[in-house]
């Protein structure tokens, strides 16, 4: 069942969300209901069976609380150890990665095994953000319960928007009033609507009538007419996905963030990635770049920071890449990115001196042109359509990216 895409799971969301909406008017949509609804629609949503051998079938649920448990004890071991950096925090790192860098590699080397669970990359991410603030000293060690509500909130497990530790559990547990849950209501609804919108009449009508057509010639002419229609419909699918989370998000009193804001609009690549999946390139922002850049600066390990900052670009887009999944089109989407945010670096840098790129709406227009061609561009390359020889492999890439949405 995949959440927001499969009729079953919206009547689903009619059994949560009307009693979610008596008890909000009453003041008892609390965080007990939260758990318990989340617990319920995890029960419900992973009931698929996975061949982890050929006759060893496991329902994906399993999966889920043996992950569960493994984030749990990984991050009590490194709070217990005292939380220090060095080889304890980057051991902490890796184990905590460990189970989704087996479901990258394992379909590999293994083409019949399955392994994992929709969702798993998300919600790595979120363990790995307790990790790093137990590091920086930010908060607490995470209660069992506070740490499997922030893994599972249900309206965002499957892909995302990802949140914060430390952002999630004051609305968790947050006791609302009347007047504040009419609120959420109203962002709900608002929410709600506007993903009926983008997912299922923009980007059913944009896939239908455009990229289908696209994909099905081989001309240079709808190679380009697919990009730019693979980058519209990513968008509205994807935005239209992720206000769906954020409205059901808001029942419960979580105000999960904006993950898109009129990405297209973006005057320069840097500010594209302010727009654009804003949740995921923030936490590499946060998590990779920003902390690289302080260790080399600490570290004295390049005689210029405009060196850093290039090399920052390569590894925080690089390892971006290869986080959508080991295939050679998502590492080439992430070296792409990563070459322009250093050419957008390096112009920045080279305007100062010289003022040949001038303020104005023509200029101002001309950005937006340059950056929306540029990102089209690097869209077509994540999609795999490029070299795709026949309309199964690029039936079976358009799945492909269905679930690692850029």
């Amino acid at each position: 069942m995949i959440p927001y895409a499969d009729f079953t799971y919206f009547i689903l969301l009619l059994y949560v969300a009307v009693p979610t909406i008596i008890l909000g008017l009453f003041g008892r949509a609390g965080w007990r209901w939260a758990l318990l609804v989340t617990t319920a629609m995890l029960v419900a949503q992973y009931q698929d069976v996975l061949h982890l051998r050929a006759h060893f079938p496991v329902r994906e649920i399993w999966l889920v609380l043996a992950f569960a448990l493994w984030q749990w004890l990984t991050v009590r071991a490194f709070a217990s150890a005292g939380a220090r950096a060095g080889w304890l925090f980057y051991g902490a790192l890796g184990v905590s990665l460990l189970p989704l860098a087996i479901t990258k590699v394992l379909p590999v080397v293994s083409p019949k095994t399955q392994f994992g669970f929709l969702g798993i990359s998300y919600v790595t991410f979120r363990a790995l953000d307790i990790v790093f603030c137990l590091r920086d000293g930010v908060i607490a060690t995470p209660g069992a319960i506070d740490l499997f509500m922030f893994l599972f909130f249900f309206p965002t497990i499957s892909a995302g928007p990802i949140d914060r530790y430390r952002r999630f559990i004051p609305d968790w547990k947050k006791k609302r009033s009347r007047a504040e849950f009419l609120a959420d209501l109203d962002g709900a609804v608002h929410h709600f609507f506007r993903a009926l919108l983008y997912k299922f009449i923009l980007a059913a009508l944009i896939e239908r009538h455009w990229l289908k057509l696209a994909a099905g010639s081989d001309s240079v002419g709808a190679l380009f007419s697919y990009m730019y229609a693979y980058s519209f419909y990513l968008f509205f699918d994807f935005a239209g996905y992720s206000a769906f989370a954020i409205g059901i998000s808001y029942l419960f009193a979580v105000h999960t963030p904006e993950n898109f804001s009129r990405p297209f609009l973006a005057r320069n690549i840097r500010d594209f990635w302010n727009r654009w999946h804003i949740t995921l390139s923030f936490w590499f922002r946060d998590h990779v770049y920003m902390r690289f850049l302080l260790a080399a600066a600490r570290g004295k390990w390049f005689r210029s920071m405009h060196t850093a900052a290039i090399v920052g670009y390569f590894l925080a887009f690089g390892l971006m890449g290869l986080w959508h999944g080991i295939e050679p089109h998502y590492i080439l989407y992430g070296l792409y990115m990563a070459t322009l945010l250093s050419a957008f670096h390096i112009f920045s840098s080279w305007k100062k001196v010289h003022h040949y790129w001038r303020e104005g709406r023509l200029w101002n227009a001309l950005a937006v042109f340059i950056t929306f061609n540029a990102v089209c561009f690097g869209l077509l390359i994540f999609s795999g359509h490029i070299g795709a020889t026949s309309n199964a492999q690029r039936t079976s890439q358009k799945l492909s990216m269905l679930k690692n949405v850029p």
